[in-house]
């Protein structure tokens, strides 16, 4: 096997191994039991997006895919970030504005 037929089978074998992990990423941001579990999910797949643009890159001699995988991957650290700060906010809200459904710590008008 010469050097280009490696080559040429390793990328295939990439983005045979990319595709499946893409669809196993999307089953789990689709059936998610939770927000944080989705938000991974979301994060995994621009992981295996900048893996897609790397071996295309790789596959047509462009360097040009580099920068366009560095820029995905700062919008998708950028997105993880804000959506964990929307998740520990929600969380937040939740443990010391919590709702009063039996009216115990409601103020009497009474008084």
């Amino acid at each position: 096997m010469t050097g280009e037929g490696f080559l040429a089978f390793a990328e295939l074998a990439a983005l045979g191994i990319l595709s499946l992990s893409f669809l196993l990423t999307v089953v789990r941001v689709l059936r998610g039991p939770a927000l944080p579990d989705r938000v991974v999910g979301l994060d995994m797949l621009v992981a295996i997006a900048i893996g897609f643009i790397a071996v295309i890159g790789i596959r047509t001699g462009y360097t040009l895919y580099l920068d366009i995988a560095i820029a995905l991957g700062l919008v998708g650290f950028l997105a993880t970030v804000a959506f964990a700060r929307f998740v520990m906010s929600r969380r937040y809200e939740e443990e010391f504005v919590a709702p009063d459904p039996l009216g115990i710590y409601a103020e009497k008008a009474d008084d």
